[in-house]
């Protein structure tokens, strides 16, 4: 039962500059003047001409001043308007374990932060894009957004940068003065030709050059790139030719758009024959990919395997690909306007739904790997990188689910993110393409009944039981018609997690122990088992059985550090700390508690810290040290947290119970304001915050808020209340 979430905090999530920003002084004075007072901006203009750019550099110089940071949300990425919201969710670093949609949590979660969102390229999903920002100011006062985007969002209190090409004459009358349209070329010029300067020799030609560019900077970069092999003069020539040939056949195009189309296509032109073939089949990838998923996808049929590192490359020299370095891992990604251009000579030589079906394939193998290796010590690296594939695995599920026949891989693809959509908090997407696949493929298949128990499982963390149920029953159902033991196995685990849920503890104890008995007869071993005996050990813990509560934690324990799995671990850690206190060891219970936070919060997992935060709040309400101030200002970050899980405790008693102990506890020994402050200045800390205070590296404990006066008390429960 687990998520991976944050808090948006500190500098966000904006990426590094590859190359260097040049020019655009006034505007970017401009565009941080026009944030400063202004709760929507959009950067409007034609595609090429640095809209992104422009607003990221706007958004790094601003971030400092956002307590809760600056964050990129990269929109072009997103074809489906209903998972725009959960692509915010994710660029702020905020997820949801409820079944509610993304933009309640949007709204809930944004409401008293200050935080800086960048839209980038709106153009596509303009509507959505429109209805999302007008709703998310309106909720939250602290919020500012900056889009991008070909047009305008056209809501309420929006105002408009439109942004021009590069100026390909000089400012004002300064002797020596370069435009800046010339400065972008010479910078990206020198580059690709080291020692390329600007000089009397070759100053007249650039400036032509950015002139018949129309100072546009994606046609300027692709320009510079062909310095390699052409002087100044010859590509101001051959430029000039291009643009009589390719410009004729769309006379009613506005001219810079003709200017950038024919830039590229003369680019294309001057490409050989295996790097345009290269270029119209890389741009079956959205966002960013590796160079292995290039040579899967791309090789075969005219280019072989070997020789697409080399094309990588020369595509890159040719500023038709961007290079991105992830923490060593060297990435690539196409903008959008060349993708487009790529699609466009893919869909002319009919080979695009062969290389989006190979692209599928591959992405499948992303993630049924992932699945292999989310059981051991890799499990942090593993989520990293679906993480940085998300966009190519959402591209690949819509593949499945729009093309006639390929039901089953999108059945197959979305039960086997499992991992993903549950250890990464990313549940409300996994039901999302998990019901469309569900839908579309109704007959019995392997591939529907894993569906059938990962939807089960995912409705189950968002306290969904009416769904949860029927899913589970449907999946125990088909697997004992088809002899499929596997499903069976998982059904039945998952049953027991909706059992020790609703309160019936000693059913769920049934039900883990026949999972259980399934697994071993399977020789199954992985996350989902030791998840099955962490849960029926807190199945005995519940019912007072301390002595077998702590058999199966101790087989958790063993385990976990036989495989240096820490996933689990986390939640063993939790149910140690758990048992150690029932038999009065307050010392180790409070150790295992931190110890378990500390672990989930390094996978930003929600529903493992707020557990372990509430165990950690009721244990600072014993011992010869108990704060009980203390105790009730964890209670309040606790509850912070549950809004993000679901229902707190899922509306069960059993969970429920440490957190109504210490509540009663801090009520008795806390005046009714002392009571409500604490809970109040709990209530404030963002996730991060709070759990550095947990573990005692935060505020001093000691700490005290002023009482609020009584119109000042809003929602924080007072004495005889609960939250």
């Amino acid at each position: 039962m687990v998520s991976r979430s944050a808090a948006p905090g500190g500098p966000g999530r904006l990426p590094a500059e590859v190359t260097s920003f040049v020019g655009r002084g006034a505007e970017l004075a401009a565009l941080t003047a026009l944030v400063g007072r202004s709760r929507l901006v959009t950067v409007t203009g034609p595609g090429g001409v640095g809209k992104s750019r422009l607003a990221l550099r706007a958004a790094a110089q601003l971030a400092d001043g956002f307590p809760d940071g600056a964050h990129l949300a990269e929109v072009a990425a997103v074809h489906d308007p209903l998972l725009l919201g959960h692509a915010v969710l994710e660029a702020l670093r905020l997820t949801d374990h409820t079944a509610r949609p993304p933009l309640d949590v949007l709204v809930e979660q944004l409401a008293d932060r200050e935080a800086l969102l960048v839209l980038d390229g709106c153009e596509h999903l303009v509507d959505a894009c429109a209805e999302l920002v007008d709703a998310l100011l309106r909720a939250a006062p602290g919020l500012r957004v900056l889009a991008t985007s070909r047009q305008s969002l056209r809501t309420a209190g929006e105002h408009l940068l439109p942004l021009a090409p590069l100026p390909c004459e000089p400012a004002g009358d300064r002797d020596g003065a370069e435009a800046e349209a010339v400065l972008l070329f010479a910078d990206r010029a020198a580059a690709v030709r080291p020692g390329f300067r600007l000089e009397p020799g070759n100053r007249d030609g650039v400036a032509l050059l950015c002139r018949r560019l129309d100072g546009i900077p994606l046609a300027l970069e692709l320009a510079a790139g062909r310095l390699r092999a052409l002087s100044v003069e010859q590509l101001a020539a051959r430029l000039e030719d291009r643009f009589r040939l390719l410009t004729g056949g769309d006379r009613t195009a506005p001219d810079r758009h003709r200017t950038l189309r024919t830039a590229i296509g003369w680019s294309h032109e001057l490409c050989t024959m295996q790097e345009r073939l290269l270029w119209a089949r890389l741009s079956v990838f959205a966002g960013g990919f590796d160079l292995d998923a290039a040579e899967y996808v791309c090789a075969g049929r005219g280019l072989d395997a070997d020789d697409v590192l080399e094309l990588v490359d020369s595509l890159v020299d040719k500023s038709v690909l961007d290079r991105l370095d992830d923490d060593g891992a060297v990435r690539f990604r196409m903008l959008d306007t060349l993708r487009e251009y790529g699609t466009h000579w893919l869909r002319a030589g009919g080979d695009e739904q062969r290389l989006l079906r190979r692209h599928r394939d591959w992405y499948l193998g992303v993630a049924t790997w992932g699945e292999v290796e989310w059981f051991g010590p890799r499990q942090a690296e593993t989520a990293e990188r679906t993480r940085l594939a998300h966009a190519n695995l959402r591209a690949a599920l819509e593949f499945s689910l729009a093309e006639p026949g390929e039901e089953q891989f999108a059945l197959v693809l979305a039960g086997t993110l499992w991992y993903f959509w549950v250890g990464t908090g990313h549940l409300g997407e996994g039901r999302h393409w998990l019901d469309r696949a569900l839908a579309l493929a109704p007959e019995p298949t392997d591939a529907r009944a894993k569906a059938l128990w990962v939807t089960g499982y995912l409705a189950t963390l968002q306290g969904d039981l009416n769904r949860a149920r029927p899913a589970l029953e449907e999946c125990r159902r088909q697997a004992l018609e088809t002899g499929d033991d596997r499903a069976l196995a998982y059904a039945v685990h998952r049953q027991g997690c909706a059992a020790l849920i609703g309160d019936e503890p000693a059913r769920a104890a049934e039900l883990f122990e026949e999972a259980l008995w399934h697994y071993e007869a399977l020789g199954e071993l992985n996350s989902n088992v030791l998840m099955a005996m962490f849960e029926l050990a807190l199945a005995h813990l519940f019912q007072g059985d301390e002595e077998k509560g702590r058999t199966w934690v101790e087989r958790v324990r063993e385990t976990c550090e036989e495989h240096g799995e820490q996933w689990a671990y986390g939640y063993c850690l939790y149910a140690m700390a758990f048992a150690r206190r029932q038999s009065g060891d307050l010392r180790l219970a409070r150790a295992f508690a931190r110890e378990s936070m500390r672990l989930n919060h390094l996978f930003r997992d929600l529903l493992g810290i707020v557990l372990a935060m509430d165990l950690l709040a009721l244990l600072a309400t014993e011992g010869p040290d108990a704060d009980l101030h203390e105790a009730r200002v964890l209670q309040g970050a606790a509850h912070r947290l549950w809004r993000a899980v679901g229902t707190p405790f899922f509306g069960s008693r059993s969970f429920n119970g440490p957190h109504l102990e210490c509540e009663q506890r801090a009520r008795d020994g806390l005046t009714e304001q002392e009571h409500a402050a604490a809970f109040r200045l709990g209530s404030r800390l963002d996730l991060d915050a709070a759990v550095r205070r947990a573990l005692g590296g935060g505020e001093p404990r000691r700490e005290r808020e002023t009482p609020p006066r009584s119109e000042d008390r809003g929602g924080v429960p007072l004495a005889g209340q609960r939250e």
